[in-house]
């Protein structure tokens, strides 16, 4: 059976400020790597949190078809709020527990519309833990950070 993994990360130089995502797609038969795509982005003026939102979201827009993945991300913003504050945000009109207006909606709500189309399962890995999949993505969101970066200096 093939298993799909996406690790996922944002990296940000200060916060805000220059900033990248990146992601490593993996389909996995048995102990085989079957197929491999990296993907990166970044923009000028940016924060941390938006760059590891877009990164989860970028890895389920990537792919064509509706499938059941595993998201492997080091944000426990992420984490968390995907898989726990999200359903109160929802169901009190995108606002938190104390009626603030949610920080970062039109990613909170993209990231919920892309992982509607698919059957998502969402991990947690220590970053810069030495964690390969992990230091790749890292890898990747510091290149789509790399043209931002320049741009500023």
């Amino acid at each position: 059976m093939l298993e799909l993994f996406a690790y996922t990360d944002g990296a940000c130089s200060g916060n805000p400020g220059p900033g990248g995502w990146g992601v490593l797609l993996r389909a996995i038969k048995g102990a085989d790597i079957v197929k491999e795509r990296t993907l990166s982005g970044g923009a000028a003026e940016t924060t941390n949190n938006q760059m590891e939102l877009l990164a989860a979201i970028s890895a389920l827009e990537a792919l064509e078809k509706p499938s059941k993945i595993t998201v492997v991300t080091d944000s426990a913003y992420v984490k968390n709020g995907v898989t726990g504050w999200i359903f109160g945000w929802k169901r009190n009109g995108w606002r938190t527990s104390n009626k603030k207006p949610v920080k970062n909606v039109e990613l909170w709500q993209r990231l919920d519309k892309a992982a509607a189309r698919h059957t998502v399962t969402w991990e947690w890995v220590k970053g810069h833990a030495g964690h390969p999949e992990n230091e790749r993505a890292d890898e990747l969101a510091r290149k789509g950070m790399e043209p931002f970066k320049k741009a500023t200096q």
